[in-house]
């Protein structure tokens, strides 16, 4: 119906609207804009480009609505495409292009154009990332506009439905690191850790307001620090510096605002800003069996940008985002007496100022400012039928103030460096209180698990070097180094990569790198019933991970694309518990109750293959495989499945784009995506031991021996985009699991079935909006 009423809608649309390109070319090493670059649009009948001017700047104006590859050319240089570009009516596209110069005679070499969808934004990355198009969050089933649900799509990536923590070639997702603006940030999501730790619901970042972003799986370069899995590099677009354009959405998630513009006319400086207010309580009392316990979050975020050229003092920056997100709920299923009611409020706030100043043409500073506060409050209480007790009390506030600062310098057409440190001050008030066994009827006493307040001090350093033997043959090499104040602990990290085109369609790789990180601050004031006030986590080193990755990439055609990538990943000195299975590769709460050794291990291994075919000619598919095995020790040295060790991933996504309307203005898009892969791992219970204490007991012995089974999900997006002259509409319905798909959501004893049970629940998540730009 919606669509029907759509299409009779752009009938009354005669007049052809149209849109314009623009956007800047740069060196994609000094960052220094390129003069009288071609720009063109590929296969445009009749010709359409620009050459760009003495700032690297072009414009493409009256193009009309669709999609293109937009190809630059310039002597000295190798050819670039950028494709998928989409161009729409109330909207102007801007593009930053980034070319690589040839260290070669033209005469020498047969060149083919590099293609942006088939290298990261990062130019010191050879091996082991992929460029996120932020476009495709939208348009990729499953993507429901998150970045982080968008990425399980990658080879090499796991997810879920209830949270969408990122499972990194079978790391734990509190192992990945988020990055705004080229800065650690908090986790960017909404009720971040509730649902698992290091994953949330959805992301507190709209697509409105994101670039195009890299996304990190291995083996990453000697500037990244802080991590053992992956890196999550997020940037804020630039808000249109020469047109006011707005975005309004409503839908049954909530609503939405987004405004950007210049701040003068006819200066450079622009803003951008987004606002959401979202309940999931309307969904839920349309579809209460499709949300679940969904239903009761309530969350809203604000997410901003400013950017400030100046003609002498660089370019300043002033961003930043915030959420406040509050769940509640009463668990009343009466066969379990040890459920009552959870309460869980966060607030997040993030701000930074960014610069940056070229000191000459081949080198420029990169410094910012940023700080980050975390404020969480949960409790938790259990009903025995008769009582109702408290068994979870935890409070905590944690911000941090960081300034870090790189220079780049472009030694030559063969040689960059960058090299740059970052400084952390740590700021935390900690009071975590608990019960023994939160199971039990009664379940005990509330103690303290965690206390503290203070400060203290992080350190980072690097240096590494893209080295161009031959327009054929990279690599880069570098260091990181780290210091950490709190535990007194130090570590330095090699790193270094290789990547040679051996033809102009076959590229190989390897890449090495030692990687380490802090824990959560929390884990360090960790006590103990039987330490007393003793902080029993206070000697812990930085967890450790080596990573091994080799490459094979084939440009099968001009749109077809196949990546291989078999990986091996060696994790020590990972902290456990002395119960001899406990590991925090395999931790699932925010909260820690254990005494940490560094005595633990991992070993993930397996292959990644990526088959992708460019939206062109309205189609575009994707096809990823991941084959892997990931397994840990304990403090009893016992090889055993972790939780994350799925064995396979695999995912066929793929949609369809219809021109439609009277001048073909219009379109409409449907995309879908099935994912089939293994269970989760998880321990079974001591049934016996259960019975006799009325409470949920584990087979420690059998630690994450067990699997679930293997889920088969669906996701769906149906959409169509009506373009006037001055103004877009947009219907759309997206869907995540649609095959209700089941989770388990938490263990419990079932009183009445005299057993102990998890407790699985299924959630589709639906989305119908309207969104109108102008």
């Amino acid at each position: 119906m919606v669509v029907f009423l759509a299409l009779f809608y752009s009938g009354l649309c005669a007049a052809q609207p149209s849109g314009t390109v623009r956007g800047v070319v740069t060196d994609g090493v000094s960052r220094q804009p390129l003069p009288f670059v071609t720009v063109q649009v590929r296969n445009s009948s009749p010709a359409i480009g620009a050459v760009t001017d003495e700032q690297g700047r072009f414009s493409l104006t009256n193009l009309p609505i669709g999609r293109y590859d937009i190809e630059t050319s310039l002597v000295g240089y190798e050819p670039s495409i950028t494709r998928e570009v989409l161009v729409s009516s109330a909207r102007e596209v801007f593009l930053e292009i980034v070319m690589r110069e040839n260290v070669q005679m033209l005469s020498e070499v047969v060149v083919r154009p590099r293609v942006n969808k088939e290298s990261p934004l990062n130019e010191m990355t050879l091996v082991g990332a992929r460029m996120l198009n932020v476009e495709e969050a939208s348009r990729f089933a499953g993507g429901f506009d998150d970045p982080a649900r968008l990425v399980t799509a990658f080879a090499g990536v796991a997810g879920g439905v209830t949270s969408n923590a990122i499972s990194v070639r079978g790391n734990s997702p509190q192992f990945l690191q988020w990055r705004l603006e080229d800065v650690e940030t908090v986790n960017p999501t909404h009720f971040s850790d509730v649902s698992g730790v290091g994953g949330g619901v959805l992301t507190a970042l709209s697509s409105q307001m994101l670039d195009n972003s890299d996304f990190f799986m291995s083996a990453f370069p000697a500037e990244f620090g802080n991590a053992i899995s992956g890196i999550f590099d997020m940037q804020l677009r630039n808000g249109n510096n020469q047109t006011y354009e707005h975005t309004a959405q409503i839908g049954t998630l909530g609503v939405e605002f987004g405004s950007e513009g210049p701040l003068k006319k006819g200066a450079r400086a622009s803003y951008l800003f987004n606002y959401r207010y979202s309940s999931m309580a309307l969904v839920g009392d349309l579809l209460p069996d499709l949300v679940g316990d969904a239903a009761s979050l309530r969350y809203q975020d604000l997410s901003f940008k400013v950017n400030l050229p100046t003609r002498r003092a660089g370019v300043f920056s002033v961003y930043g985002f915030g959420t406040k997100d509050h769940y509640t709920i009463n668990n009343n299923l009466p066969d379990f007496k040890a459920l009552g009611n959870e309460d869980i409020q966060q607030t997040k706030a993030v701000g930074g100022v960014g610069h940056s100043l070229f000191l000459n043409e081949n080198m420029f500073v990169k410094s910012n400012i940023s700080t980050n506060y975390n404020f969480n409050v949960g409790e938790m209480n259990h009903f025995d039928g008769e009582t109702e007790h408290r068994v979870l009390d935890m409070h905590n506030t944690k911000y941090d103030v960081a300034f870090s600062s790189f220079v780049n310098t472009k030694f030559s057409s063969r040689h960059a460096n960058r090299t740059g440190f970052t400084a952390t001050g740590l700021f935390y008030n900690l009071d975590y209180q608990t019960v023994e066994n939160p199971f039990a009827v009664p379940p005990g006493e509330m103690h303290t698990v965690g206390s503290g307040s203070g400060h203290t001090m992080a350190y980072q350093a690097f240096t590494q070097s893209l080295v161009q033997f031959t327009d054929q043959l990279s690599a880069n090499v570098g260091l990181h180094g780290s210091y950490f104040a709190l535990t007194e602990k130090a570590v330095v990290e090699p790193r270094a990569s290789l990547r040679w085109r051996a033809f102009p369609r076959h590229s190989f790789g390897i890449a090495y790198g030692k990687h380490s990180r802090r824990e959560n601050t929390d884990y360090y004031f960790v006590k103990t019933p039987e330490t007393g006030d003793e902080l029993v986590n206070r000697h812990l080193d930085f967890a450790k991970a080596q990573h091994f990755v080799l490459l094979y990439d084939w440009s099968i055609f001009q749109n077809l694309h196949l990546k291989v990538e078999p990986y091996l990943q060696i994790l020590y000195d990972i902290p456990v518990g002395n119960d001899g299975t406990m590991s925090i590769i395999n931790q699932r709460y925010f909260w820690m109750l254990d005494a940490l050794s560094n005595d633990g291990k991992g070993r993930n291994y397996g292959i990644d293959l990526t088959l992708e075919r460019y939206l062109y000619g309205g189609y575009y598919y994707l096809l990823t495989t991941s084959l892997f095995q990931s397994r840990y020790t304990g403090s009893d040295g016992v090889w055993r499945n972790t939780r994350f060790n799925r064995n396979f991933v695999i995912n066929a996504l793929g949609g369809k784009e219809w021109k439609m309307g009277r001048n073909r203005q219009n379109m409409l898009s449907a995309n879908a995506r099935a994912t089939l892969q293994g269970g989760e791992r998880y321990t079974p219970f001591d049934e016996a031991a259960s019975i006799a204490t009325q409470t949920v007991v584990y087979d420690n012995e059998r630690a994450w021996e067990n699997q679930l089974n293997t889920q088969f999900l669906l996701s769906f997006t149906v959409s169509y985009k009506i373009n006037k002259a001055k103004t877009s509409h947009e219907f759309a319905l997206k869907m995540i699991n649609a095959t209700q798909a089941k989770e388990p959501s938490f263990s419990g004893f079932n009183f009445a079935a005299n057993r102990p049970e998890y407790y699985m629940n299924a959630i589709s998540i639906p989305n119908i909006s309207y969104t109108i730009n102008f």
